[in-house]
């Protein structure tokens, strides 16, 4: 069985999660703790649940959502997975950082990028990896279709879509991404976004007024 911890961090309050099951390997999507009692929170949960690290995910590489990846990455020895469309994301983080009033030190690099249809194994688990670009270029969801939940980042929400007036974003290629990709699993699915609180396929396809008369 899987578990799923949820953290919310920094001003953005990004959803940061710890995905683990009996095993004790885990998955860590979004790493976004940014103050000093952010990192400690997510490092004592791990430590104290005596779980291990073996995942470093982005669902995109907005800085907001990626700004405890190097802490992370030193302090659990992974490096992060991302597609690699998001490579110039990685790239310039620092200056996107200073944007935002965040004082950031360059991410730890990937050794390796991920896309639509790979997947992603740790424990007894795996993530099918969906590449869903609009919101930011190379974002990614994690489908869980054995315990029926899939990970979208800031593609969708409850109620709402992600922004797309933001460097590599597209209105038209977002909402066609949800349609195509997301909006067509099972309508028990339950979506944990980027930001906010979850919902599920069946209440974003027939109440999201963003989607309402295009599915």
């Amino acid at each position: 069985m899987i578990h799923i911890k949820k953290f919310a961090f920094n001003p953005f309050q990004v959803n940061t999660y710890v995905l683990y099951d009996e095993t004790g390997e885990c998955a860590i999507i979004d790493p976004a703790c940014y103050e000093k009692h952010e990192k400690k929170e997510l490092e004592t949960f791990i430590r104290d649940n005596k779980l291990k690290p073996v995942s470093q995910l982005f669902t995109h590489c907005h800085i907001d959502h990626m700004l405890g990846s190097r802490f992370v990455s030193k302090t659990f020895k992974t490096k992060p997975l991302t597609h690699e469309d998001s490579l110039t994301f990685l790239e310039n983080a620092k200056e996107y950082g200073k944007v935002f009033g965040f004082d950031v030190d360059k991410p730890v690099m990937p050794d390796q990028f991920i896309g639509d249809g790979d997947v992603v194994r740790f424990g007894k688990q795996e993530l099918q990896v969906i590449h869903t670009p609009g919101h930011a270029a190379g974002s990614l969801c994690y489908y869980h279709p054995r315990e029926g939940f899939v990970i979208v980042g800031d593609v969708l929400f409850q109620g709402g879509i992600g922004r797309t007036d933001l460097p590599t974003g597209d209105h038209d290629l977002l909402i066609k991404s949800i349609l195509e990709k997301l909006l067509k699993l099972p309508d028990e699915t339950t979506v944990y976004p980027g930001h906010g609180p979850e919902t599920d396929i069946k209440t974003e396809r027939s109440g999201n007024p963003f989607l309402t008369g295009i599915y």
